[in-house]
């Protein structure tokens, strides 16, 4: 189908086929939808992100990106990256910062028509420091500039590793809510990497779990949760059910 992202039985081995990070991984996420991806360390969620990026070739198997292979979106400009270290240029004020994928190569070309970097730091909540540098800003801003620059080409799947994983709590439930707030402003396909139940659960529309040892798919789960949802929904039964079901699942992994 061209309307999905589509893994078809990917598998990816190292050090010459002796070691297999992911094993016959299939599935997929509709064109707008909001994938979580959980599992322990090992199972290969980074190097799923990276096979769908065209940073690394799957062994066996194949990679649809709504009919296009990941080589042709990638130089689309089709993919965001969001990884769990902002990775600022620390010379380059906020705005500057977002702009830096339109000044590589045709990317300002390719982008004719989409969110100014000002456009999409006011969407993130940081039109006011727009002309701040990384040592000014919180980690947590620091994030938010990483997740416009992601967006500044208009991609059509976001890609996002851990960004969340090294902040504080209270940060993190901000940037939670931030998030999904951003993902149905803009409708971006979103395939989320994360070590925590809470944070799959509450993000994903669907919640993909890896087991480790090699990578393979253990579980899809498609949370019973509103679309529109507030982070006091972790607070009700139904959450709290279904987050302990995940839990029990990852301890088969």
């Amino acid at each position: 189908m061209t309307d999905t992202v589509s893994i078809d039985h990917v598998s990816v081995h190292f050090e010459q086929g002796t070691v297999t990070a992911l094993d016959d991984v299939s599935f997929e996420i509709g064109r707008g939808g909001f994938l979580a991806i959980l599992g322990p360390s090992g199972c290969g969620k980074s190097t799923l992100l990276r096979v769908v990026a065209d940073l690394l070739d799957p062994s066996q198997g194949e990679v649809s990106l709504f009919g296009d292979p990941p080589a042709m979106a990638r130089q689309r400009r089709d993919i965001g990256f969001v990884f769990q270290d902002a990775a600022l240029l620390p010379w380059r004020t906020a705005r500057e910062n977002v702009d830096l994928p339109l000044e590589v190569g045709n990317g300002r070309e390719l982008a004719k028509g989409g969110p100014s970097a000002t456009d999409l730091l006011d969407l993130v909540g940081l039109g006011k420091w727009a002309d701040s540098f990384p040592h000014q800003l919180s980690g947590g801003m620091r994030q938010r500039v990483s997740i416009a620059r992601a967006l500044v080409t208009a991609p059509k799947i976001l890609l996002m590793d851990e960004p969340f994983g090294a902040l504080d709590e209270i940060t993190r439930d901000r940037l939670n809510e931030e998030l999904l707030r951003i993902w149905r402003e803009t409708q971006t396909t979103i395939l989320f990497v994360t070590h925590s139940i809470q944070e799959a659960l509450y993000l994903g529309q669907q919640v993909l779990v890896l087991a480790s040892h090699p990578g393979r798919v253990r579980e899809m789960v498609t949370p019973d949760l509103p679309q529109e949802r507030a982070l006091d929904v972790r607070e009700t039964e139904g959450f709290v059910r279904q987050a302990a079901h995940l839990r029990a699942v990852l301890e088969t992994c």
